[in-house]
């Protein structure tokens, strides 16, 4: 479109800029983060005076490693909200914080103790906590670098620690408030317990792994049995069968569990190989569902089905314990075994029986309690059972290094010798492990304090409901918005039907359970606990002064009890609090507490992955329902996991992770924030080297436009700026787009929709911008003199400058602060400190829309048409063009006349006629009525513009046109 004409081309409008295509992102950014630091972006921030707060509350990362994808994810999403809301008028707070208490911390010095040969226990326990603190403190720093690096804002200054001597005081606050409503209580029952780590663990610390367990089949001998009518049953010296993948269980069995809809048959096995456990003559009761199954895990050769066995008969059924009168055994399992209805037994796999251990499963122990069961206590903290059990003593079930032990193989060996086995074999299923130290767990009953979910708490703050469980159903449905919705029903589906929450941990690191119990009373005698407010402020006052370690000081319990009690009728509890109490606590101590809190402890946004459903949303909302009567959050927004670009879940072994600190050396930190933006964050993403590729590319499309806008925008001033009034139609139809453009970004950035607001502010840059209106009018904005459509143009893209900026300064922090500064470079400038422009609604003009909607329309074809001219090698420009453009509709064609169609067309010249369209005319199929003939333009080419017209070289200047002539005058 340029001339070559050395003399022309030097007097062309060409843009000027110093805006590098090449972004060199990972060498630059640095010096933009330090800007921000010395500027002080975030604290002026917080000066803007008469701004509705808006809190976005951080869920609290471990302080135990380097950042992975998932973490560089979490924060860029929320570094968006916070900055989008900052921009749409908001005083828009975020204050970082970490979690420091609990496991992760305390295995790390605990594996370094290992390596050093040295003994934990031997450690006075001030001095372990001493050095969990400052491992935390290392890795608290090293993170918060890794997390500004991203771009992320924030009160870096002065974040929350879980750790800090306030948040441990505010944290036994709140579990004190438990022990004063009544819901806390201690209690005896099966919890998921970490033999290697020597702790019960919570549902929020266990993942499912793949697991090869044993499988036996057990005949339980019936011993007493009557039929419903009185008379002797026929069932006396029948074997019930039940099938069970944890054998170290049965020598804490107490009961067979059957479900009275399912369909029961008496078996008689009548053929057999000699020497098999399953013999001939045998009688077995089985699930009918389930006997040809059993059977042929038996080695049964043939069998038969005698008749029905009715629910009432199995409820009037005693059994022996497997193990009873055997050898050894000192009559340690010489007790009665009842058949108990439960619902949860199924003819889906197993038997149709189960045998049960109220002390080693939920289930169980719901139906032990039910039933008034005996609780055991066969297995000790290190996974091993007790000494002092016969036969099986001191046999391990887990080890500590997380392997098997000898305990399944020795019941299974005693149970065989005993003939009690009809079938053994292995079986590879989902099984829980601790997510920290990756080995299997066991149920395992142990005393416990729990927060009780269900008990009516008289605290005054009963609006949502009187007890836990209500008050967080209600806060779900009617204080909290989900993004997306289906968190709202997984979380639900968890409230409605967990059970009590278990509060302590048998560990040294963290905030101890600030209670004391009486010697003498039982868990439920009515003065087990001491309840006495002064005893709470001083231990509170005590724990703000010198933190939680001062309750593991000499004469603790001296001091918090004071001259008001006898310290010899009182224990101190030395269990610690689970790190969730912690981390669902922050309400209370960041957003109650801090200046730049929300002082009603009410968050606007909780944002986490969609595993915080069983973690800190959940725990966030029982902690708060217990203790101030509902949710803390009135938003909750969840992402997904990240997998590699084959969707495969990252690990190391497999090699295919993606560490955000090399994406940020390579590519830059606004690559990976592009990613995040690009993405649907609200399910599983992928990423890798491919993917990483199209998002720079993306990048590079994006430059692009705003280099543009830049270059045409050199020397702009307010003298330049024209009235919309005055503006042409395409230069209004480009305002018109941007507040519909306007309303889209703010609803998308109100409802987190990053992806929504990316995928239209990038579509108008490149297709709007871009491929049309920047196409369009480089003619004008290159070859035009002072005329009132090139102010026009230069008016509208200064209008554009500030709102693409501006719209895309929270996800590309750095880029849109260098495309900012290239205009504004103020010592104290910065995008970030400026808000969206506001958007007048008159610029919205829908007829004007549905005009040039045709417009551009007619324009396809024409652009196709010339497309297969240039192909055919007729042409080389479209200004070599002067087609024939023939348009049924009269309306259209009248459009069309009314806007300069040669210049949308960039061609020389354009005629357009109602006329017939001739056979040889181009046509696209989703166009109708529309045809294109094509003509070469007439006349000699200026060169100045490139127009080919009839007028070049009838002017003062030389080989121009009119126009070109009177910019040149």
């Amino acid at each position: 479109m340029c001339a070559d004409t050395p003399e022309y081309k030097d007097t062309l409008n060409l843009p000027k800029t110093d805006f590098p295509m090449r972004a060199g992102l990972p060498k630059r950014e640095p010096g933009w983060l330090a800007r921000w630091e010395q500027i002080g972006v975030y604290d002026k921030l917080r000066e803007k005076q008469g701004r509705k707060p808006f809190t976005l509350h951080d869920g609290p990362p471990y302080a135990n490693g380097h950042l992975h994808i998932g973490h560089a994810l979490n924060k860029t999403i929320k570094d968006m909200i916070v900055r989008s809301h900052q921009m749409m008028g908001f005083d828009s707070r975020y204050v970082p914080g970490w979690d420091c208490h609990g496991l992760p911390i305390e295995w790390k010095i605990e594996e370094q103790y290992r390596a050093r040969g040295k003994d934990k226990d031997a450690v006075d326990v001030v001095e372990f906590r001493q050095e969990c603190r400052a491992f935390a403190d290392k890795w608290v720093d090293i993170q918060r670098e890794e997390f500004k690096r991203l771009g992320v804002t924030g009160n870096w200054e002065n974040p929350y620690l879980t750790m800090d001597y306030h948040a441990e005081a505010v944290i036994a606050g709140e579990f004190m408030k438990f022990l004063m409503n009544g819901t806390l209580y201690q209690g005896s029952k099966p919890v998921m317990w970490s033999p290697v780590e020597k702790t019960a663990l919570a549902e929020a610390e266990i993942e499912y792994h793949d697991h090869k367990s044993h499988t036996i089949w057990v005949k339980f001998p019936i011993v007493r049995a009557v039929e419903p009518t009185g008379a002797r049953s026929s069932l006396m010296g029948v074997n019930v069968v039940i099938w069970t993948t944890t054998p170290w269980t049965i020598p804490s069995n107490r009961a067979v569990a059957f479900n009275p809809e399912l369909s029961y048959g008496l078996y008689k096995v009548t053929a057999a190989p000699e020497g098999n456990w399953a013999q001939k003559g045998d009688h077995y009761l089985l699930a009918d569902n389930l006997a040809e199954d059993v059977m042929k895990a038996a080695k049964v050769e043939d069998y038969i089905r005698k008749r029905d066995v009715s629910a009432a008969q199995l409820d009037l059924t005693i059994c022996a314990h497997p193990l009873r009168g055997v050898g050894g055994g000192d009559g340690e399992w010489d007790y009665d075994v009842p058949m108990l209805p439960g619902d949860h037994v199924t003819d889906e796999a197993g038997t149709g029986f189960v045998h049960t251990a109220p002390s080693h499963g939920a289930d169980d122990f719901i139906l032990g309690v039910k039933h008034g069961l005996t609780m055991t206590h066969n297995v000790i903290e290190d996974g091993s059972f007790r000494a002092s059990l016969p036969l099986f003593g001191g046999e391990v079930i887990i080890t500590d290094k997380g392997k098997e032990g000898g305990a399944n193989t020795a019941v299974i060996n005693a149970l065989a010798g005993v003939g009690a086995l009809i079938a053994r074999g292995r079986v590879t299923h989902s099984y829980p492990h601790s997510w920290r130290s990756k080995a299997p767990v066991i149920f395992r009953n142990t005393p416990q304090w729990f927060a009780a979910v269900d008990r009516e708490i008289e605290d005054g703050m009963g609006t949502y409901g009187d007890t836990i469980r209500e008050r967080a159903l209600r806060s779900i449905d009617e204080l909290v918005t989900w993004t997306p919705q289906t968190g709202r029903n997984r979380l639900y589906a968890m409230i409605e039907s967990r059970p009590d929450w278990v509060l302590s941990r048998q560990r040294a690191w963290g905030v101890p359970l600030t209670c004391f119990v009486r010697k003498d009373a039982l868990p439920t005698d009515p003065d087990f606990l001491l309840r006495d407010p002064a005893v709470n402020a001083r231990i509170v006052a005590a724990f703000e002064a010198d933190g939680a370690d001062c309750w593991y000081g000499e004469g603790a319990k001296e001091r918090f009890l004071g001259s008001d009690y006898n310290a010899d009728e009182w224990e101190q509890v030395f269990d610690v609090l689970d790190v969730w109490f912690d981390s669902g606590s922050t309400h209370a101590f960041v957003l109650r507490d801090r200046e730049d809190g929300t002082g009603d402890g009410i968050a606007d946004v909780y944002m986490e992955g969609t595993d915080q459903h069983r973690g800190w949303f959940h725990s966030s909302l029982l902690q708060a329902c217990g203790t101030r009567g509902r949710a803390p959050y009135r938003n909750v927004v969840t992402h997904g996991f990240t997998l590699d670009e084959k969707g495969n879940k990252m690990s190391k072994s497999l090699g295919n992770t993606i560490v955000p600190e090399k994406i940020v050396q390579q590519y830059g930190a606004d690559i990976l924030r592009l990613w995040v933006a690009q993405t649907d964050y609200t399910a599983d993403q992928r990423i890798g080297p491919e993917i990483l590729k199209g998002v720079a590319d993306s990048y590079r499309r994006l430059r692009n436009t705003m280099r543009f806008m830049l270059g045409s925008l050199s020397e702009f001033s307010e003298a330049d700026r024209v009235d919309v009034a005055d503006m042409p139609e395409l230069e209004r139809w480009v305002l018109h787009r941007l507040a519909e453009l306007d309303h889209k970004v703010r609803t998308g950035y109100a409802s987190f929709d990053f992806q929504g607001v990316f995928s239209a502010v990038f579509n108008f840059a490149t297709v709007d911008l871009s491929s049309f209106y920047f196409d369009i009018r480089k003619d004008v904005l290159y070859c035009d003199g002072d005329t009132a459509r090139r102010r026009a143009a230069r008016t509208v893209l200064d209008i554009l400058y500030h709102r693409l900026t501006t719209w895309l300064a929270p996800i590309l922090v750095f880029t849109m602060e260098e495309v900012w500064l290239e205009r504004f470079p103020g010592d104290d400038s910065s995008v970030h400190l400026a808000d969206f422009p506001d958007t007048p609604a008159d610029w919205l003009d829908e007829p004007l829309a549905a005009k040039w909607a045709k417009v551009r329309e007619v324009r396809r074809v024409v652009t196709a048409a010339l497309e297969v001219q240039r192909t055919d090698k007729v042409i080389g420009a479209s200004l070599e063009a002067a087609p024939v453009v023939h348009v049924r509709d009269a309306a259209v064609l009248e459009a069309l006349k009314s806007v300069k169609f040669a210049d949308v067309c960039i061609t020389s010249d354009v005629a357009l006629t109602g006329d017939p369209m001739p056979a040889e005319a181009f046509r696209l199929p989703e166009t109708e009525g529309v045809g294109v003939v094509f003509e070469k333009a007439e006349g000699q080419k200026c060169q100045r513009c490139w127009k080919i017209l009839p007028d070049v070289g009838r002017h003062g200047h030389a080989a121009v046109c009119g126009r070109c002539d009177a910019a040149l005058s």
